[in-house]
């Protein structure tokens, strides 16, 4: 019987990077993943590195690491990850004030520069003029998500790694173990990576966690000759108060029928280097992850506020997709040892991915190793006992 020293449960971009950073750190890792077309939220973001955003010395110091990676990264991996830079443009609603939207990113890193409405259709001429009383924009990170965990997934098969596709079905602890459908693997240690699925396969194996997630949807656009020169996104994210609304009651996480807040939609688009599209996103609460979502109303409420700001892209041919979303209540990830628990971890959460998990893949590898680690110790699932 074989024994692998980790288990890494979930290939999204999260999964596939902590894969990577232990094989290469020289443990035996298998990589479990139910679909061989991922489903999830890495497959359908935007694929954005807000290394500017900073706003407590953690968060700058895993931005610069993380700067300093991505340009070298695709060398790394042996494959091309389409890094590169480009022009974010956060939208201000025309019923809102410029400076006070403005105002409120001044304590980030690197504050975003205001524009009036002409100099933001000048960065953008797709936008709609009428729909805007100014932007912010600064020079973001920017990658195409799924190739850049593929390219993970095969520096990870090259350093001895292995992944098998197959749904798990349940975690054993005292067995050391994960049953799937397909086979029991056995494992020293066990890591869930699974996004926003992480709190309902721990809740399987009688672990609490106070991990959540939103149902996102958004749409997705085949190559097109338009050409769109930003990723644009609203200035004020109603997803950020939508998550902070959901996490005030924890116990209705419990049941899987409820909606604890009403659903939001942040108008915003990215193209990637093919011509492909993603237009987005709606961000649902409900408690069950297998909710059932009406696409076709969806997909009207996406396109009509898509009108709105950048009505150019309303009517492209597209299709909409559906993933969920993990966040937690202090938009830290959880990473480490889950309490009471001797070889079960979690690494999931992370309100930024692509710019947090690369850093932090790296310092799991090396804590697991044996070294000290102040950032990743932070982020224990032991600090959420006492919230």
């Amino acid at each position: 019987m074989k024994t692998y020293d980790w288990i890494i449960i979930g290939a999204g971009i999260t999964g596939t990077a902590l894969a990577y950073e232990l094989a290469k750190t020289g443990f035996s890792v298998l990589l479990l993943e139910q679909y061989p077309m991922p489903q999830n939220a890495t497959r359908y973001s935007y694929g954005g590195i807000s290394y500017w955003a900073g706003t407590t010395p953690i968060t700058q110091q895993l931005s610069q690491e993380s700067m300093a990676r991505y340009p070298i990264l695709s060398q790394e991996l042996d494959a091309d990850i389409q890094f590169r830079e480009l022009d974010l443009l956060l939208t201000i609603p025309s019923n809102s004030d410029p400076k006070t939207t403005s105002a409120s990113y001044a304590h980030l890193t690197i504050p975003p520069t205001r524009l009036n409405i002409q100099e933001a259709c000048e960065l953008e001429p797709l936008l709609n003029k009428n729909a805007i009383s100014g932007a912010l924009t600064i020079k973001h990170g920017h990658i195409h998500p799924n190739k850049t965990a593929q390219a993970y997934i095969q520096a990870m098969l090259r350093l001895g790694g292995e992944l098998q596709f197959t749904q798990v079905l349940e975690l054993n602890q005292g067995l050391k173990s994960v049953k799937t459908t397909t086979a029991t693997f056995h494992s020293a240690n066990i890591a869930i990576c699974a996004g926003g699925l992480s709190r309902q396969l721990l809740k399987l194996a009688g672990i609490p966690i106070k991990m959540y997630f939103s149902h996102a949807e958004i749409i997705e656009t085949p190559p097109v000759d338009l050409r769109l020169r930003t990723l644009v996104t609203p200035a004020n994210l109603q997803r950020l108060q939508l998550e902070i609304a959901a996490t005030q009651i924890d116990k209705l996480w419990d049941e899987s029928g409820y909606e604890p807040v009403a659903p939001i939609l942040d108008a915003g688009a990215v193209q990637f280097l093919d011509g492909s599209l993603r237009l987005g996103q709606i961000s649902r609460i409900l408690t069950n992850p297998y909710a059932s979502i009406n696409s076709e109303a969806s997909e009207k409420w996406l396109r009509t506020s898509i009108n709105n700001i950048l009505p150019t892209l309303e009517k492209l041919p597209g299709t909409r997709h559906h993933c969920l979303v993990a966040f937690t209540k202090d938009k830290f990830p959880l990473i480490g040892k889950i309490p009471e628990f001797e070889n079960i971890y979690i690494f999931s959460g992370f309100s930024s991915p692509f710019v947090f998990v690369p850093p932090l893949a790296t310092r799991f590898a090396k804590f697991v190793s044996g070294y000290q680690d102040k950032i990743i110790s932070q982020m224990s699932p032991d600090r959420t006992n006492l919230s």
